[in-house]
């Protein structure tokens, strides 16, 4: 390899750094040389009290890193897969995955509560469409309220103001080591997250083959095949952030199956298909969930 050193552009936040630290002690498995680490502050960032449907949608947390990668301030990214637009920037590539977090929803609040157990009119923090409508369809009686913010924003949040409880992701809680505040897990079966959630993309050039061929190194293709199939389904959809849209898959040996659900824009109809097929077929079985719900629901899912 040309490279005697390595940039990788993240976001700054305690988080989206853990996720880069990962990434860059994968890359020195297989590389010699300096590795470092650039903070780059995004749109998202510094917006933390809309949703992002409102503010630009999911490219608010990867255009600016991308625009350092295209300009060669870095040679590459790492973003949560989940906050990236579907949707390939011209010119750069998203074909590594590190081996995926914990992709399950989680609950916490102020008392411990499991979601069963919350009083009638409770309020849920969440940030998503998709989740808001998902925890409605188990408990209609309590009140969602949009929050924003990183993890540790919104903890913070449900201490000092009106929440009674707010939704997050597993995969952020477990890395920053804050397990022992979750009050309910929820599985992948019972609430289906959001495409890509739990994974680690790694993202360069796509003329850049030095870089190219050492994350072929590190890559996970289990890995690399859920996050294929799960956008491939998004893709289909051609949403957009305010598209409520689950899709999970599981990849087991030569087993693959993917599950996906989806609402119309006021949450009142719901759309869902498990899809069972080999691995080896695991595009067509995205695509072919993918044009399922598409079909079934009519485009009420769009504004």
């Amino acid at each position: 390899m040309k490279k005697n050193k390595i940039l990788i552009g993240t976001r700054a936040s305690k988080l989206a750094m853990i996720y880069a630290n990962r990434a860059k002690n994968e890359i020195s498995r297989v590389f010699s040389g300096e590795i470092e680490l650039v903070k780059i502050t995004t749109e998202g960032d510094q917006n933390q009290n809309e949703r992002l449907s409102e503010v630009g949608g999911k490219g608010l947390f990867s255009k600016k890193i991308e625009e350092e990668l295209i300009n060669k301030k870095i040679d590459l990214a790492v973003h949560a897969l989940k906050d990236m637009p579907t949707d390939e920037t011209p010119g750069l590539i998203t074909d590594c995955f590190l081996k995926r977090n914990p992709p399950e929803e989680i609950l916490i609040t102020r008392e411990k509560k499991k979601f069963n157990e919350l009083n009638s009119n409770s309020i849920i923090g969440t940030c998503s469409f998709r989740r808001e409508f998902q925890f409605n369809r188990i408990r209609g009686d309590l009140k969602y309220k949009t929050i924003r913010g990183n993890v540790d924003t919104r903890i913070s949040k449900l201490k000092k103001d009106n929440y009674d409880g707010i939704i997050l992701s597993k995969a952020g809680i477990k890395s920053l080591n804050l397990n022992h505040l979750i009050s309910e897990e929820f599985s992948t079966e019972k609430v289906i997250p959001s495409a890509g959630q739990g994974i680690v993309s790694l993202q360069c050039r796509k003329d850049d083959d030095d870089v190219i061929n050492l994350l072929g190194k590190i890559n996970d293709e289990v890995c690399r095949i859920s996050a294929k199939s799960e956008r491939k389904v998004l893709s289909i959809l051609e949403g957009d952030c305010h598209t409520a849209v689950g899709v999970f898959s599981k990849v087991n040996n030569n087993d693959f199956e993917i599950t996906g659900e989806l609402f119309s824009i006021d949450g009142k109809k719901r759309y869902y298909k498990k899809i069972k097929d080999k691995t080896s077929n695991y595009l067509n079985a995205s695509t072919e969930l993918g044009n399922y719900l598409k079909l079934e629901a009519k485009d009420t899912y769009k504004t």
